[in-house]
């Protein structure tokens, strides 16, 4: 399914990385709930259900061999952000405070032929 070009603009792999990721996820047996929430503060690339728990899932996708693997690239300011969504999503959908959630991360390096080359899912990536 992935792999017949590598995509173009940094937009394009974005949007590649969350459809590998969804497709992911949902072979993993998560429901997603949503793609692309936004409010004021930012965006949440994915929100999904398992079991009892809400999970937001922060896509990052990097093209293989740069200088910064997807993992490695979130910066304090964006762990925050990312912590801050969580907490307005959960508001925004009236879930209760006490609901199980976290925030996992999906790394995913894409090849010079446009594949996956590795897909991480991080379970629980940002504390707090």
């Amino acid at each position: 399914m992935f792999g017949v070009n590598m995509p173009s603009t940094r937009r394009d792999l974005g949007n590649f990385g969350e459809s590998a990721a969804r497709s992911h996820l949902v072979r993993a047996g998560y429901t997603i709930l949503v793609s692309n929430w936004r409010c004021r503060i930012g965006e949440i690339d994915l929100v999904v259900h398992q079991g009892d728990q809400i999970v937001f899932v922060e896509v990052r996708t990097r093209r293989a061999g740069g200088p910064v693997p997807p993992e490695e690239s979130l910066s304090p300011a964006k762990l925050r952000r990312l912590r801050d969504l969580a907490d307005a999503y959960m508001v925004e959908a009236k879930l209760h405070a006490h609901t199980p959630c976290r925030i996992d991360l999906i790394a995913i390096d894409i090849d010079r032929a446009g594949r996956i080359a590795r897909l991480e899912h991080i379970v629980n990536a940002v504390e707090g």
